[in-house]
């Protein structure tokens, strides 16, 4: 069945090599993180707690672009697995805020260098100056989209 009218030239479509690249380094991120017994959302989850200490499981949900229930079970993962630790009980509500323990930092520093290898490789053919352009031209697109209403789910990706 063919479509009509014109389609979306894939070879020169934006949010098509967006996504391509997305899947590319996702894949390439994911090969170096498994002999470390890691996942993507799971390096992203203990980058997000060096970075900001004491974050919510929402908090980490949204930065790691999960559900907060997915997010949970990663969380029980890491603290049986003594990588974070959290209160035994909720200070207000129901938020327990996660700290990384000195396993969770040697972890996140042996994962840190392996996707950096990952992303200098991405990068390979591309000048300090084109890499400057590439970030302020992905920065541009998102708050272009998000100014937009475009994207429901802007101000909470997790849902």
């Amino acid at each position: 069945m063919s479509q009509d009218g014109p389609g979306v030239d894939l070879p020169t479509s934006i949010g098509y090599l967006l996504k391509e690249t997305a899947t590319a380094l996702r894949t390439a991120m994911e090969a170096v993180l498994r002999p470390l017994g890691m996942t993507v959302t799971h390096y992203s989850c203990l980058e997000l707690l060096a970075q900001r200490p004491g974050s919510s499981n929402s908090e980490l949900a949204r930065g790691t672009f999960v559900t907060r229930q997915s997010m949970n079970v990663l969380l029980q993962t890491l603290e049986r697995d003594g990588v974070v630790t959290r209160p035994s009980a909720a200070r207000s509500g129901r938020v327990m805020p996660a700290q990384l323990t000195d396993r969770g930092r040697r972890d996140l520093q042996a994962a840190t260098a392996a996707v950096r290898a990952v992303e200098d490789r991405m990068l390979a053919d591309l000048d300090e100056d084109d890499r400057a352009a590439a970030r302020r031209l992905l920065q541009s697109m998102v708050r272009s989209l998000r100014s937009a209403g475009s994207d429901p789910d802007a101000g909470d990706p997790a849902g």
